[in-house]
């Protein structure tokens, strides 16, 4: 019985390109790293990393998670509400 080694099946992680990036991840130009932070902060945000972690924090029930999800639709739609009730001057 001949044995397959993990290279013909794509294992062992060295194999890969050390130029190669993973994940996200900011270079630092000229020494400016507040902008590189910057830069940082805002591609966890759009990602929604920083969010997800928050929820993974403790666990939530389903029944809260639906109610906390149906208090946000209200809150959104007496706010595009009064939103209206100022543009149309009443």
């Amino acid at each position: 019985m001949a044995y397959r080694n993990n290279r013909s099946r794509g294992g062992f992680h060295r194999d890969r390109n050390p130029a190669e990036k993973r994940g996200l991840y900011v270079e630092v130009r000229n020494n400016d790293v507040n902008k590189a932070l910057r830069i940082f902060k805002k591609k966890i945000q759009e990602e929604g990393i920083l969010q997800e972690y928050k929820e993974r924090q403790h666990y939530v029930k389903p029944t809260e998670k639906r109610r906390k999800a149906k208090q946000a639709g209200r809150k959104r739609w007496l706010k595009l509400q009064e939103k209206q009730k100022v543009d149309r001057g009443y």
